[in-house]
Formats: structure tokens, C-alpha cells, sequence
């Protein structure tokens, strides 16, 4: 037994007393390539994937998961629907005029911007309540290339687990679950 704790945690699960967590391993279920499992710890939580499956060749559009080691650097969160803001993690309230801008050829391209803007983007506030809880990965972050996709996050999932366009979502019970034992070393590692 001792051998499988100390295991556990040189792979970065919770470890006795951390309360932290290192690495969140998404794997695509097998027969389902916009669905998968998450296993955090050894606990494995149902997602949704990208409608493009899991992509080791990210291009924005694309609809697919980046297969990486994603570090989560901060959040969003609406506080009228979603009250699990309790974290380690930078967390900041959507408002109105909060969204991210999704053109390769934008200055602000993978940032988040003020609304209105010109250029395409998503709207953080969304109506189907998808980024009420919302980690931002560090996906394309820095550096920045274009075309190689933007506006990839970590959260909330469709009741029925339906395709993201390229984000991994869990519910909201699940990111509850987790978000106190978030921080910013915490990676999300999508793998085959």
C-alpha cells in the first residue's frame, strides 16, 4: 500500500494533508470521441471533448481538443449562478462587456476583450450558463500563434455531454467538487 500512495502522489494526485491537486488526466472514451474521462486522483468524472475529438495539430475552427499538458492559469465565474467560487485559483466575475477574442489577425487574438468589439469573439456571459464556472488553460496563451486556436477552457458541461469546440467540460457538481483543490500549478493533460 505504501508503494501505491507514494506513486499516487509522484504523479501528482491529492496527496495526505496537500489538499492541492497537480495534474487532471482527460483521455477520450473509448467509442465516443467527443466524450471522455477525466481521472483526478484516481476518481474519474465523465467530460465532454471538442467536436473535433482529441487533435495533436490544433488549428483555430477546428473543433478539437488540443492533445497537451495545459496549465490552469485563472477564472471567470457568474456569481448569480454559479456559488463554488471557493479556490486558489485568480478568479474573476463575468460581467457584460467581458469577452474573448477568437481572430488569428486580431491583436487581442486568445485575450480577453470589452464589448462590443470588432472583431469576432465568444461572449463570456453566456445564455446556456456553459462559463459559469470558467478555467482559463494555457493553451496558445504565451506564446501566441496564430491560427492555433483560442478561447480554450475548462468548463461546465451540457447535461448530456454534447461536443465543445474544443474545451474540456465536466458539470457543475464535478467543477464544484474540484475548484477548492485548484491552483495555478495545477495542469489539465489530455492524452490517448
Amino acid at each position: 500500500m505504501q508503494s501505491y500512495s507514494k506513486k499516487r502522489q509522484r504523479n501528482g494526485t491529492v496527496a495526505k494533508n496537500s489538499k492541492s491537486l497537480r495534474i487532471l488526466t482527460v483521455r477520450q472514451r473509448p467509442g465516443h470521441p467527443t466524450q471522455g474521462f477525466m481521472n483526478v486522483g484516481g476518481t474519474v468524472f465523465s467530460c465532454a471533448l471538442g467536436s473535433g475529438g482529441i487533435t495533436a495539430n490544433k488549428r483555430e475552427g477546428d473543433g478539437g481538443t488540443p492533445l497537451a499538458t495545459m496549465r490552469i492559469l485563472a477564472g471567470y465565474f457568474r456569481r448569480e449562478h454559479f456559488a463554488g467560487k471557493r479556490t486558489r485559483l485568480a478568479m474573476s466575475e463575468i460581467d457584460a462587456p467581458l469577452g474573448w477574442c477568437e481572430v488569428p489577425d486580431d491583436r487581442n487574438y486568445n485575450r480577453p476583450v470589452r464589448l462590443p468589439y470588432a472583431a469576432s469573439h465568444e461572449h463570456m456571459r453566456r445564455d446556456d450558463r456553459l462559463y459559469d464556472a470558467c478555467l482559463v488553460l494555457d493553451w496558445n496563451i504565451s506564446p501566441r500563434r496564430r491560427g492555433r486556436g483560442s478561447a480554450i477552457f475548462f468548463h461546465l458541461a451540457r447535461p448530456d455531454f454534447s461536443p465543445t469546440q474544443g474545451c474540456v467540460a465536466v458539470t457543475a457538481r464535478t467543477m464544484k467538487r474540484l475548484l477548492p483543490y485548484l491552483n495555478d500549478r495545477t495542469v489539465l493533460r489530455v492524452v490517448r
